[in-house]
């Protein structure tokens, strides 16, 4: 290890502990009953008390420690004093033990920009779908996400009552990703997970042209990444506006750190600048193997239709 850690050594592991304490105030909330509940732009776009609780500490707790990076997060929250409850000063150490690639080792705090969904699968939260439920911090460097971490509050939340809840996964491209267990799709098989609440006309033409032999509908940008390096699905596709970055980040440099790839529907690499727009306007493609038989299936309808 080296004897004073890189910045993005720290950042990374304190996104971690900041994730961790995250996941918990997630399942306080629901445990508590009350989510209060504020609709955005519509029935499918809410807010909770969770996501604004978590956001706050997420934002103020890496604040706190790295002034100088840009933090862009999901929820547009009034200025206010955070309770000093929210503020997670940890850092997890296994991270800080670890040999970051030496690319990385000249990177200054005001060059990178953090993307928060304080809650990613906000809906399914509401209704109880538990497992759809992620906590994303997403970490760029000169546009291009380079690491994430995903807290899923709920893993296990099925398991019985002496299971442990919640997990953090997270990974560093180059280095790899940790907290899970890598498992690919059975050769041969095409399974694609798609949207559960932001489905249309597009979104299901682009799925039938490549011929899948099952799809999975389920909520959050986040765990569709977690079923694609966990071997539930082959491919991601969501050909449609309405994914954020801070849905991707996160996700795309887990899934990166593990070979995997993750672009817009026209193969195009999202960037993740400061200054970039938040809408990934031109849908999402990503797969842990075989990203080009996905891509070429891609309709030039659907392609025409989605203008990055």
């Amino acid at each position: 290890m080296a004897s004073s850690p890189t910045v993005l050594m720290r950042l990374v592991a304190s996104a971690y502990s900041v994730a961790h304490r995250a996941g918990t105030i997630v399942r306080n909330v629901m445990a508590g009953g009350d989510l209060d509940i504020v609709e955005k732009c519509g029935p499918s776009d809410l807010q909770t008390k969770a996501d604004r609780l978590v956001q706050m500490s997420i934002c103020s707790s890496l604040a706190r420690k790295f002034p100088r990076v840009t933090i862009i997060g999901e929820e547009d929250l009034p200025s206010q004093d955070v309770d000093e409850e929210l503020i997670e000063d940890g850092q997890c150490e296994e991270i800080l033990k670890k040999a970051f690639p030496p690319q990385y080792n000249s990177i200054k705090e005001e060059e990178l920009v953090v993307w928060v969904d304080p809650l990613d699968g906000t809906k399914e939260y509401t209704e109880g779908l538990l497992d759809h439920v992620t906590v994303l911090i997403g970490i760029a460097y000169e546009g291009k996400a380079i690491a994430g971490v995903i807290n899923q509050p709920f893993y296990n939340y099925e398991a019985g009552a002496d299971a442990v809840l919640g997990r953090t996964i997270w990974g560093v491209l180059g280095l790899g990703a940790f907290g899970f267990q890598l498992k690919e799709v059975p050769a041969g098989k095409h399974i694609i997970t798609t949207t559960r609440s932001h489905s249309s006309k597009l979104v299901n033409d682009c799925i039938s042209a490549m011929h899948p032999d099952s799809v999975v509908r389920v909520g959050g940008a986040g765990n569709k990444i977690i079923q694609l390096i966990e071997g539930k699905a082959s491919a991601y596709v969501f050909a449609s506006p309405g994914c954020k970055k801070w849905d991707t980040c996160a996700p795309e440099a887990v899934l990166h750190a593990v070979g995997g790839k993750l672009s817009d529907i026209h193969g195009n690499p999202l960037n993740y600048n400061k200054e970039v727009k938040h809408m990934n306007s031109a849908g999402v493609l990503a797969t842990l193997r075989n990203f080009d038989y996905y891509a070429s299936r891609v309709p030039e309808s659907v392609k025409q239709a989605l203008v990055p």
